[in-house]
């Protein structure tokens, strides 16, 4: 009975560290069946990304330096889908009044709800990483899987070199999390597998509710390709990367290094 308890503790927790992407999801698909009036579809998904963000931060549920760190991940991600879809990797192709170069500035609060999530998540949970590796591999580690992306299109793809290599260095790195008082752990590479999968899951609902489309996608919608879960994962890790880096800096002038656990 106590692990049922414990189990729908921490599902609640984890519930509560989703606020942002849920709304995202429920936009998606309030917008797909409601035809809402005077601005493009987009242009609205935007206005209520802006709206939830404001929120938060408003309500306190995120401090003004977490703010900080979404607003690196947005840029990140709207850098990342500019060049994919000028690549032609996947489109935008519904109308708005807010596209750079074909990719509505609304995309961004996509990857921006994953640091939404992880700083939640990190305070909700008090997790700690241990064992955690020196910022003089992780800063070049993140930066060459970040910058894989861009360059396999002129160059090899060495994703999978990569995704050994992360093995490699995170083989003995736990992660450590707390839930009604009693603590538990997680190897750090487990994790990056999991959250990777279930945000290829959470990929599939995306693209069913039009927020991007993939060239298979054009004539009708089907499911994306299981090999996209490689690219998640690599993202999901860059994200962790950064997230634990800027933690880790900060804590060095306050508290101790602390991180989500991906579950």
């Amino acid at each position: 009975m106590r692990g049922l308890k414990q189990l729908v503790r921490f599902g609640w927790e984890q519930a509560l560290s989703c606020l942002f992407p849920v709304v995202i999801f429920s936009s998606l698909a309030f917008t797909q069946i409601v035809s809402l009036p005077f601005l493009p579809r987009y242009d609205w998904l935007l206005i209520i990304c802006l709206l939830m963000q404001w929120w938060l931060v408003c309500s306190g549920l995120e401090t003004r330096d977490e703010l900080k760190v979404i607003s690196l991940f947005h840029l990140i991600g709207l850098v990342l889908e500019i060049f994919k879809v000028y690549m032609g990797s996947w489109s935008y192709p519904e109308e708005g009044y807010f596209k750079i170069l074909g990719v509505p500035l609304y995309s961004g609060f996509m990857y921006a709800s994953v640091a939404s999530y992880l700083c939640q998540a990190w305070r909700r949970l008090d997790v700690e990483l241990v064992k955690w590796p020196p910022l003089i591999v992780v800063v070049p580690l993140a930066a060459a899987i970040y910058l894989n992306f861009f360059t396999h299109h002129y160059w090899m793809d060495i994703r999978w070199w990569l995704s050994g290599l992360v093995l490699i260095i995170f083989w003995s790195s736990w992660v450590t999390y707390e839930v009604n008082g009693t603590r538990y752990r997680m190897p750090i590479a487990l994790s990056f597998v999991l959250i990777g999968f279930f945000i290829w899951i959470a990929e599939n609902i995306a693209t069913f509710f039009g927020a991007w489309e993939y060239p298979n996608q054009t004539d009708a919608w089907s499911l994306v390709h299981l090999g996209k879960v490689s690219s998640w994962l690599l993202l999901v890790i860059v994200s962790f990367l950064i997230v634990a880096t800027l933690k880790q800096v900060k804590g060095k002038n306050s508290t101790s290094v602390d991180m989500s656990p991906f579950l």
